[in-house]
């Protein structure tokens, strides 16, 4: 936690990867800590209500999934009414709680839906937006066509290292929605360009362990809701609303022990990279291929100890895309930073600058994982 506090209160502060801080200060008295997590109330119960909304849009439309509802965006990649909903929803919540002080970052925008024949889809996304806030009934409110697409592109913001921005992505895992998998509504709020609230509702995650998933069933239940504030931990609870728990990231200490996530989709990062890290560090077990930011979560609760994202060349990573999970996996104990070591950095607008990838484990584990990353790394330059 010491870290994450030095963080927060000395932002402008060079830092070498968390892994080698040996020498920081002492941590603030408990009740400072209390007071930086305290300060998010009103925040956190915002984002927990837009994230858990938006969940039960989305699986409203995951389960009467029909053709029409996929449309394609300009880069070729899905896009359905459960994200444009999904969006929609979150914006509203959010500016209704904030209305003098709301920023949002976020993925999608109107521009395709104001296209000739995108009426359809455009009234269809209202009825799912106006059927969620009358479930809800804390807002007595209908919205019109015209709203709906205000409310998507309320999230044209820019972000960046002053004021408050909200990130979020209304369906991290879009493919995974598509084949009824993995899918997470992730929103996370930044302060002065650091990250200190994470909401992550993954509605298709068993609430007990990957690994015991398939142990449990039909009683295993799924849907889960992960949420973290800056020094305030990390906790799970399942998306209707009942008791959280606070989680941990896993302790495993020997390499040979730990399994590790990377991305389901070949294309979003290099597989023979991961399995190259994962030889030389022992690892034993397959990799476990699942979409979204779900991995965060069920890293920062145990499920596997290591996260690895490694795209191609070139790939730009998006804040949406990661700062939600960050905060989760950071608060229950872990570290995420880039391949040379480096924290994330959220300040700089709506793309991350980064050094090959993203890798994310426990602090014990990290100086393994990153020694295995570089040489990997190094190797693979060299063989081309």
């Amino acid at each position: 936690m010491s870290i994450n506090w030095l963080r927060f209160v000395c932002p402008s502060l060079k830092k070498p990867p968390l892994f080698h801080l040996c020498h920081l200060p002492p941590p603030p008295p408990p009740s400072s800590a209390v007071i930086v997590a305290m300060s998010y109330d009103k925040e956190l119960a915002a984002a927990k209500k837009a994230a858990s909304l938006a969940a039960r849009l989305c699986q409203k439309v995951q389960k009467a999934l029909l053709q029409s509802d996929v449309q394609s965006k300009n880069d070729k990649s899905p896009v359905t009414v459960a994200d444009y909903g999904s969006q929609a929803l979150v914006s509203f919540v959010l500016q209704q709680e904030f209305p003098d002080n709301f920023s949002l970052v976020a993925e999608e925008d109107s521009k395709d839906l104001r296209k000739d024949g995108g009426q359809e889809i455009v009234e269809r996304i209202t009825k799912l937006v106006n059927d969620s806030l009358t479930i809800d009934g804390s807002y007595n409110v209908t919205l019109s066509t015209e709203d709906v697409l205000k409310a998507i592109d309320n999230g044209r913001s820019e972000g960046g290292s002053q004021g408050r921005h909200w990130v979020l992505d209304p369906i991290d895992g879009t493919k995974g929605f598509l084949r009824g998998d993995q899918y997470a509504i992730a929103l996370a709020l930044l302060d002065g360009g650091k990250v200190v609230l994470g909401v992550l509702a993954c509605p298709n995650l068993p609430l007990t362990s990957l690994s015991d998933a398939g142990r449990h069933s039909p009683n295993n239940k799924v849907g889960c809701l992960f949420f973290a504030v800056v020094g305030g931990g990390t906790y799970m609870q399942p998306l209707d609303g009942s008791s959280a728990v606070k989680v941990q990231v896993s302790a495993v200490e020997n390499p040979e022990e730990a399994s590790f996530f990377e991305s389901y989709e070949a294309a979003h990062s290099m597989h023979d990279l991961s399995s190259l890290i994962a030889q030389k560090l022992g690892v034993k077990a397959p990799p476990v291929r699942i979409d979204s930011q779900a991995k965060y979560g069920a890293l920062s609760r145990g499920d596997g100890a290591i996260y690895l994202r490694l795209p191609h060349k070139g790939y730009r990573e998006k804040i949406w895309d990661h700062a939600a999970g960050c905060i989760v996996v950071s608060e229950a104990g872990g570290v995420v930073t880039d391949a040379a070591g480096q924290p994330l950095d959220f300040s700089k607008g709506k793309y991350l600058d980064l050094d090959t990838g993203i890798i994310v484990t426990n602090q014990k584990l990290m100086p393994l994982l990153f020694n295995a990353v570089r040489k990997s790394i190094q190797e693979k330059a060299s063989s081309l």
